[in-house]
């Protein structure tokens, strides 16, 4: 009894804090614009990871004699890698801080797109992709959370949102430029933004709610100043960021077991189910083979991937300009809708295709689809998912919560990236009515679950959503 009236009373003091610091922390400064930067150098290398196959597929597979069993297992390598950097990245963020974890990463991604430009033959290539997927893998999780961490509660959904956009720029260059560059040098220039954040870490602060998790006091309100400027008041941020994690603190230590505290059973199912409809709704395997799509549906494969390219980050610049404008829940409403849309279509004009039924239209239906739905995908379920399970996870599950999360993404996106060729040989259009169900069933998942967290600070976002179930017992 006594320890629920001190929860409450930590929780009554936090929101008292955060209401008395909502002016405080809307400056953008200049240190928050590179961090971010900075952070999101990674996401451009994650980018070209997940468009690489699309296109490099015609010269590997020429240059190295590959199958299509044998492509179809290099492509989904970097999801596999991506799947066991994920078992790692929540424990890495916290041992080595939200820096040291992105530095790993830049570390084996460089490693693994240098084997890959250079390599001789299929085990180079297989080892290259599985060492810069593990990269890839801790760079998901802990880029939006540092990002999340870092920013202004009035922008962080904006400034989050650039992880998207950096992934749509390594997705349009791989896009554009796979046309006229070959796949060795399409390779070295996804290493190259990993270099620039690998010294571009060096001149930016840790997060300051890992600071505040390890006690580093001092360390933490050195890094709120850069962050917020030296002529900034900290002190409230400051206070709402201990007074929550000493809360946490009382609460629980991180453990597997505390995932399943009833508290937390709606946030997790909120994460997770966002990260298997961002993936079972066939995201990862459209961009990661959309030249193998053209190519069944007859469209030109050099004119698709181009106009693709080029379309790649004005369409990712509509999400980022409305994520705090419409909020989360609106945005991935209208993708999923779009997804599911867009998805049917695509079966229609492959049905319309096998019965032999307007020859001219599958081509050009196809490929509008194909591009709105990529489209759809960028608006919401592409980053709103990461953004979201940067948001709801409280400091003292963060670790264990979030990678379960984003193995739940990297392990589903490893099984579509891989079958979705047997599913294109078994049925062009079913493949792509299965993708279009999963995207209605999404619908009623976010319409009934994901609630809004548009302009509140993570820690107003984390006190609503676990004190949820005691407030209905209490009733």
């Amino acid at each position: 009894m006594v320890l629920v009236e001190e929860e409450r009373s930590i929780e009554e003091g936090l929101l008292e804090l955060s209401n008395q610091s909502d002016a405080s922390g809307c400056r953008i400064t200049a240190c928050v614009i590179l961090s971010t930067f900075v952070a999101v150098c990674g996401s451009f290398s994650f980018g070209v990871a997940i468009g690489y196959t699309s296109g490099a597929e015609i010269g590997i597979m020429k240059d190295m004699g590959l199958s299509i069993a044998e492509f179809s297992a290099f492509a989904s390598f970097s999801t596999l890698g991506a799947t066991f950097g994920a078992l790692f990245s929540g424990k890495m963020a916290i041992v080595l801080g939200r820096r040291g974890t992105m530095w790993v990463s830049d570390i084996l991604c460089v490693i693994g797109w240098l084997c890959i430009a250079f390599a001789k033959n299929v085990l180079w290539l297989n080892f290259g992709r599985i060492s810069s997927g593990i990269g890839i893998g801790l760079i998901s999780y802990v880029v939006p959370v540092y990002i999340a961490e870092i920013t202004p509660k009035h922008i962080r959904g904006t400034f989050t949102f650039f992880n998207q956009l950096l992934q749509n720029s390594g997705l349009a260059l791989v896009f554009f430029w796979g046309n006229f560059i070959s796949w060795r040098k399409m390779a070295l220039l996804g290493a190259l933004p990993c270099v620039i954040q690998g010294i571009g870490l060096f001149l930016v602060p840790e997060s300051p709610r890992w600071l505040a998790k390890v006690g580093a006091d001092e360390e933490l309100e050195n890094s709120l100043l850069r962050l917020r400027g030296r002529e900034a008041d900290i002190s409230r941020e400051a206070s709402e960021i201990q007074v929550f994690n000493k809360m946490l603190e009382s609460d629980s230590k991180s453990s597997f077991s505390d995932l399943f505290q009833r508290k937390y059973r709606h946030t997790l199912v909120v994460g997770i189910g966002l990260m298997l409809i961002q993936q079972f709704s066939g995201s990862t395997a459209v961009i990661s083979y959309a030249s193998t799509i053209f190519r069944k549906a007859g469209f030109s494969v050099a004119i698709g991937s181009t106009l693709l390219g080029i379309f790649m980050i004005p369409k990712a610049m509509i999400g980022l300009i409305l994520v705090d404008k419409w909020g989360r829940r609106p945005l991935l409403l209208t993708s999923a809708c779009g997804m599911s849309i867009t998805c049917m279509f695509v079966g229609l004009a492959f049905t319309l295709q096998k019965m032999q039924l307007l020859p001219k239209l599958t081509p050009v239906l196809t490929f509008i689809c194909v591009t709105l739905y990529i489209a759809s995908y960028a608006v919401g379920v592409g980053a709103l998912p990461w953004i979201i399970m940067s948001e709801i996870f409280p400091m003292n599950i963060k670790v264990t919560a979030g990678t379960l999360v984003t193995l739940a993404s990297w392990s589903s996106s490893s099984i579509v990236t891989y079958a979705f060729n047997f599913l294109f040989e078994w049925s062009t259009q079913g493949t792509f009515y299965i993708f279009g169900a999963i995207g209605g069933a999404a619908l009623i998942f976010i319409w009934l679950l994901v609630s809004e967290t548009k302009g509140l600070s993570l820690e107003e976002i984390q006190t609503s959503l676990t004190r949820q179930p005691n407030e209905i017992n209490h009733m």
